[in-house]
């Protein structure tokens, strides 16, 4: 904390030269704030980045590699949002994902377990119409998995507004994708992420295959939304039910083309 000890000497003359005049004390009072808030912020974040593996991109899956758009659709590559370990790129392939299942298989006739069979039924045809472009393996232990997709309702949210002093409820979602970092058990840990996406069981049948497709592209890293309602990204619902589009898989590769912390050694 000796900077700060420093700045206050440095500015305890003009203080007391210019004690008389309160606006030009109160700009110095609010730069010198500033500069306390400012200075451990960067530190924490230097201190973070140098904490993680540096930025560095990792080879694409062969199915991007051979992607070509001859006629140069555009991408929506703009719109991604980076996370703290940068894009959200796997790195070790093919992805594994988990997806509930029914198991009450006693009376296969029920219509709960009808259901959720045509859940089930509607996110495999997304994950199929997704392996066509990137390499994705199902496995029967959520423990292994690197996407996790559960037939449940999506969380509501809800936040405190400070301003308002109320309890803010958001509109329910039909689905959600979140991620979270961990590190491997490694001598030399690894930086990964695990995605989780929650689809409500009560959507229809080709809403459910709707949601799959967007919220899949989600979980391979494509963390953004399309402004186009023709892409299986388009930020908004529509009637109209939009297939994975070039755009889509054009902005995919520009993604897997772009360094990140993910998949690296901490230093």
């Amino acid at each position: 904390m000796q900077w700060i000890t420093n700045i206050f000497k440095q500015r305890k003359s003009f203080l007391w030269k210019y004690r008389k005049c309160p606006f030009l004390l109160g700009i110095t009072w609010m730069a010198m704030l500033v500069v306390f808030w400012v200075h451990p912020l960067n530190a924490q974040k230097n201190d973070l980045e140098r904490s993680l593996p540096p930025l560095q991109p990792h080879p694409l899956p062969l199915t991007l590699v051979e992607w070509q758009d001859p006629k140069d659709s555009g991408d929506y590559f703009d719109q991604i949002s980076l996370s703290p370990a940068g894009y959200l790129i796997w790195s070790q392939f093919p992805v594994k994902f988990y997806l509930d299942r029914p198991t009450n298989l006693n009376d296969p006739a029920a219509a709960s377990t009808r259901r959720f069979r045509q859940w089930v039924d509607a996110v495999m045809e997304a994950i199929t119409e997704w392996q066509d472009f990137f390499p994705l393996v199902e496995v029967k232990d959520p423990q292994l998995a690197d996407i996790v997709i559960e037939r449940t309702e999506p969380p509501l949210d809800a936040r405190f507004d400070p301003k308002t002093g109320q309890l803010e409820i958001p509109r329910a979602r039909s689905a959600q994708t979140s991620y979270n970092f961990y590190l491997t058990q490694d001598n030399s840990p690894i930086l990964r992420h695990r995605m989780t996406i929650k689809i409500s069981p009560g959507l229809s049948q080709s809403s459910t295959l709707s949601a799959s497709r967007h919220e899949l592209g989600h979980g391979l890293g494509i963390w953004g939304h399309s402004n186009q309602e023709t892409d299986a990204l388009y930020f908004s619902q529509v009637r109209r039910l939009s297939p994975i589009s070039v755009r889509d898989i054009n902005t995919l590769k520009k993604i897997y083309q772009q360094p990140t912390r993910l998949g690296w050694k901490l230093p």
